[in-house]
């Protein structure tokens, strides 16, 4: 993997995601899902030397990183048109690499059937260019299937990496529309007649339980799905409106907030006098019994004044005759090496023995 001078993990994935959102971008502007049109794209854009840049020692781990990153495109919750786009540019991209042999496309199992899935929906709708791209790909033995996406380490700590989708590039919500469907509709219909039939024949027609079965609830379950994607499909064209209009209004908005924020201001500093700047940081206390505005005869506190460290030292240590008298004498350096008296005068009496 390639790291840089301070030790931080792929210092170019900021750069190559910028790259492939703008190649894919452009290919979204297109609205079309054709092989051609993305080899234009690619084509105009140079996106061959991207590679061109790359140390002879370092091309097959950053062929590894930017095939890993154009694989991410390839995946859901993103759009058919971004997953199209993604399959071609990894298979550009595989064709494109300096590093031989190439460097192959990272599978993880789990993710193997939603290619499969892919594969399918395509053929279902007859995009056959990107069927082939796919199948070419299996053809060439790019895929490397692994166990995990990642790569894994033994005891080694990694910073999990979270994704950062285009909020372009993702597929709206559509899972209404996927659970919903006309068998589902046919099943909850015939499912529901049973039951008011079942319930009608064991209870007898005085009782207002019968009463509570929903007669409409397949067709208001139908309707309810129509309203959102109706909604779904609307929301788009509100949100341009309002972001046509949100310019003027925004601009209302902050006049009208600079205008409260003056009055307060001048209000506040009309109203209280403006205090020195020693006194800035206490509080202005009001007489309440006072009508006029003006100093207050309150006579002020007196500060009392800290005694000095000499002074606290002698209160708290009190020396009396000699101690005061030798603790304020001073020490002379020839006396730290001489004797003391008292012990000079012991040796005195000390006995010597005879040597033998």
């Amino acid at each position: 993997m390639i790291r840089s001078k301070r030790g931080e993990t792929d210092p170019y994935r900021k750069q190559l995601k910028s790259d492939c959102e703008s190649l894919l971008g452009r290919f979204q502007k297109t609205e079309s899902v054709r092989f051609q049109v993305f080899s234009e794209i690619w084509r105009e854009s140079n996106f061959t030397h991207i590679f061109y840049g790359a140390v002879k020692h370092e091309k097959r781990a950053f062929s590894r990183r930017v095939l890993d990153l154009a694989y991410s495109y390839f995946l859901p919750p993103l759009t058919f048109q971004i997953r199209v786009g993604g399959l071609y540019l990894l298979y550009s991209l595989y064709r494109s690499q300096t590093a031989s042999p190439p460097e192959q496309i990272r599978v993880a199992l789990k993710d193997w059937d939603e290619v499969k899935k892919f594969e399918k929906d395509a053929a279902d709708a007859q995009h056959l260019d990107a069927v082939y791209i796919l199948r070419q790909l299996r053809f060439l033995k790019a895929f490397h299937f692994t166990a995990m996406p990642t790569l894994l380490a033994y005891k080694k700590k990694r910073k999990t990496e979270k994704s950062d989708l285009s909020e372009e590039f993702v597929e709206r919500a559509s899972r209404p529309q996927e659970l919903i469907n006309g068998d589902l509709l046919e099943e909850l219909s015939n499912i529901h007649e049973l039951y008011e039939k079942m319930k009608t024949s064991v209870s007898l027609p005085s009782e207002k339980s019968v009463n509570m079965i929903h007669r409409s609830f397949v067709p208001q379950l139908r309707g309810s799905v129509l309203d959102f994607h109706k909604w779904q499909q609307n929301k788009d064209e509100t949100d341009q409106d309002e972001d046509c209009g949100e310019g003027t209004s925004s601009q209302q908005e902050c006049s009208n907030r600079a205008g409260l924020i003056a009055s307060i201001k001048s209000k506040a500093y009309g109203e209280a006098a403006e205090a020195s700047k020693s006194r800035r940081h206490r509080q202005v206390e009001v007489d309440p019994t006072s009508n006029e505005s003006g100093p207050s005869n309150a006579p002020g506190r007196s500060r009392k004044t800290k005694p000095s460290f000499k002074a606290r030292t002698k209160e708290k240590y009190l020396f009396s005759g000699d101690q005061l008298k030798a603790s304020s004498s001073t020490t002379m350096i020839s006396h730290l090496t001489s004797l003391d008296p008292v012990a000079a005068e012991k040796v005195k009496y000390f006995k010597r023995f005879p040597s033998k």
